[in-house]
């Protein structure tokens, strides 16, 4: 995968600890500026502002102006495609699971 569509990759975004928390912290908050989600990480703010823009390359983070301020915030309709993908090895598990149990109790 060419470094472009993996900068557009869902799986790709999520895939770092950090995007995680950022994701994690944006959706408890409306929207946040850089500068209050700076302080959760052990990085500057130029670090943090280069996970911002992998998550909006991929479609996870949108912001907009105010004044000086950028503001960030969630857009969680790509996490979609990871919960469409998660719920099928859940259903794999799930029967694997009963098919196991079935198993011992014969």
């Amino acid at each position: 995968m060419n470094l472009a569509l993996q900068e557009k990759d869902v799986y790709v975004a999520i895939a770092d600890p950090t995007r995680r928390e950022i994701i994690r912290l944006l959706a408890e908050s409306k929207e946040m500026p850089l500068y209050e989600l700076t302080p959760h990480f052990d990085m500057g703010r130029t670090a943090v502002s280069k996970h911002l823009s992998v998550l909006k390359a991929a479609d996870l983070v949108t912001n907009r102006k105010i004044g000086r301020e950028t503001r960030y915030r969630l857009n969680p309709a790509p996490l979609k495609e990871v919960q469409d993908w998660l719920a099928f090895y859940e259903q794999f598990w799930n029967e694997s699971a009963m098919k196991l149990r079935k198993l011992l109790e014969e």
